[in-house]
């Protein structure tokens, strides 16, 4: 297995708010997390910082190659609610941070099978045979108007609320996560992105970039892919393979 990331600023924004770590625990075992802050540029900065490192660690410390799949998801969920308390409380207790917060993504793929935990708008892809799906749902505004049928993929992407989140780490004493578990066959990719990447992209051309590339080459063409379509945002993606 092997994991690959990049981040950039992009065009327009003064600070990069976005955070990412990746590690490998053994030759078929990797994991990585991506966080978008919010916040101001301090505020943003610190919560997306402070999360991946508070995660990373747990998984790190806490991974252990016998785990069962439910072991494993216990890691993980309670390494984003520790993140999350962590973040939560750095923000009380400094008036200049108080209500920042920022999306998560983390995921760890072993042993033929992908796991992945979020809260907020940065997703996670499946990418294998020339299909691409999302693992995550956006919890956000336009999602919802999505779900409801009022809006369409196309329209959310230039929707004047499509930045607006509906869940966040950091921002409550509690986070609610939602868990998925896929398949990770033989060619298949994983690529976890904040919405500096995905808000440019159908998901059927975010397959055609994919499906040609790999590695370090694929995650520098997906960023600077977004920053020829504006960089409007930072841009963020880490990619797991097995080769």
């Amino acid at each position: 297995m092997k994991v690959y990331s990049g981040s950039d600023i992009g065009l327009v924004r003064n600070s990069n708010q976005d955070y990412c770590e990746t590690g490998v625990f053994s030759e078929n075992a990797v994991w990585a997390v991506v966080c978008d802050g919010m916040g101001g540029a301090n505020g943003g900065c610190v919560a997306s910082s402070k999360a991946v490192e508070a995660i990373a660690e747990k998984l790190t410390e806490g991974y252990r190659p016998e785990m069962t799949s439910d072991e494993l998801r216990q890691l993980m969920e309670s390494a984003v609610q520790e993140a999350n308390s962590k973040v939560f409380g750095i923000a009380q207790e400094d008036s200049y941070l108080y209500g920042m917060g920022t999306t998560v993504v983390c995921a760890v793929v072993r042993d033929g099978s992908a796991y992945v935990v979020h809260a907020g708008d940065s997703r996670a892809y499946m990418y294998l045979d020339d299909e691409i799906h999302r693992v995550t749902t956006d919890h956000s505004v336009v999602q919802e108007l999505i779900s409801a049928g009022h809006l369409t993929e196309e329209e959310a992407r230039s929707h004047p609320n499509r930045n607006i989140i509906t869940r966040a780490l950091g921002v409550e004493p509690e986070l609610e996560t939602d868990f998925n578990t896929e398949t990770f066959s033989q060619g298949a990719k994983l690529i976890i992105c904040t919405d500096g990447l995905s808000g440019y992209f159908s998901d059927s051309e975010l397959c055609d970039i994919v499906k040609s590339r790999d590695g370090d080459e694929l995650v520098m063409t997906l960023i600077n892919s977004a920053k020829e379509r504006g960089g409007s945002d930072n841009i963020t993606v880490a990619v797991i393979s097995d080769q």
